[in-house]
């Protein structure tokens, strides 16, 4: 079984889609757990690690031979916890990661909370270090796209996060745009792969729920 370790209910659905699409049949377990990211906001990752790990064990306790952290504020915390639990634990958002650094060294992080920006610039630069590569990384907060998220207004909050990296596109200058939170994802869906303004240059906007899940399922024997 692979278990998922939420802070918002909206990325069940989500999830159990792509589980769909990409594993059909692979047993998920969900927990959702906002309480968390909120209290991240407050002390910090670090702050609430012990909590964060308690979550992940109440997943593995249940059966969890894998889980995978969908937030990108705990995905530090949640993978550090990983070799005490037993089991492979996976930040979802490590393979877009990778995946920006090798598009190339000009990368814009855009997110809608704040906490989550440090915790991903860390990650693309701990991905380039892998990869041998360099990373210069420009982060973007998206006002207001937060606030009508939580207000349960999503359309309202994808419509800004879609503006601002249409702006981003069209202002040139990065290889790879990276939607820093899951929440985000479906913007990404709004851009072909025409680049900004019809020029022709491919600007990746990368977003991480499919391949975090395509990660997840290949860290160890989560079937059954």
């Amino acid at each position: 079984m692979l278990a998922l370790l939420h802070t918002s209910p909206v990325h069940v659905p989500v999830f159990d889609a792509l589980r769909d699409a990409e594993a059909p049949g692979l047993p998920l377990r969900h927990l959702v757990r906002p309480e968390l990211l909120a209290a991240a906001r407050e002390a910090g990752p670090d702050g609430i690690a012990e909590e964060v790990a308690g979550a992940l064990g109440e997943l593995v306790r249940a059966g969890a031979r894998a889980v995978l952290c969908t937030c990108s504020t705990l995905g530090t915390v949640a993978e550090a916890a990983g070799p005490a639990l037993g089991v492979p634990v996976l930040r979802v958002d490590r393979p877009m990661a990778a995946e920006a650094v090798a598009a190339g060294p000009r990368i814009t992080v855009l997110a809608t909370v704040e906490s989550t920006l440090a915790p991903t610039t860390e990650l693309i630069a701990e991905e380039a270090r892998r990869a041998g590569r360099t990373a210069r990384v420009r982060t973007v907060l998206v006002p207001d796209a937060w606030e009508r998220f939580a207000a349960g207004d999503q359309e309202g909050s994808l419509a800004a996060v879609t503006d601002a990296v249409r702006r981003e596109r069209d202002a040139g200058g990065a290889d790879a745009l990276v939607l820093a939170q899951a929440s985000m994802a479906p913007a990404a869906e709004r851009f072909p792969d025409d680049g900004p303004s019809g020029t022709g240059a491919a600007v990746p906007v990368l977003a991480s729920p499919r391949s975090g899940l395509r990660a997840a399922v290949r860290l160890g024997p989560v079937r059954g």
